[in-house]
């Protein structure tokens, strides 16, 4: 079997750094990392956004907590987000990588991956997800 792999671009009008550090924050992580479905917030984050360091998101839907937790690989600001991908319909060696690209002063490109899923049916669940996601955050971002 191949290994299953996705990836997910995404323009954000916000400078680059700010874009990165929304991802460290565990008080932003809650605004945008939901689940597909409008309107489910992540109930519990918590990170220590270092090498080595771990997270943990706990996404709610009316039906069910769906944990979500994971090793940070690579923390190189503003431009890599590295990290582990522990979730119910990932294998427990999943990785995500974001690339952070400036195209334009106050625009930032972010180039999504993650590798090794149970499924192609997970990958496509994944796909959803993570674009739903980086929908969020670019709202949350206009918002603040």
């Amino acid at each position: 079997m191949s290994e299953l792999e996705l990836t997910v671009n995404r323009t954000i009008a916000a400078p680059r750094e700010t874009v990165f550090n929304a991802w460290l924050s565990p008080a932003t992580l809650a605004k945008f990392m939901r689940t597909a479905a409008d309107g489910v917030e992540a109930a519990h984050v918590t990170t220590d956004p270092v090498k080595g360091g771990r997270f943990r998101i706990v996404m709610v839907t009316p039906e069910r907590e769906i944990p979500h937790s994971g090793t940070y690989l690579e923390v190189s600001p503003h431009t890599r987000l590295s990290f582990t991908w522990e979730s119910p319909h990932s294998l427990d060696d999943s990785v995500v990588t974001i690339d952070f690209a400036e195209p334009a002063p106050g625009q930032t490109e972010i180039t999504l991956k993650q590798v090794k899923f149970r499924s192609e049916e997970a990958r496509d669940g994944h796909i959803k997800g993570w674009t739903a996601i980086l929908g969020y955050l670019a709202d949350s971002l206009v918002l603040a």
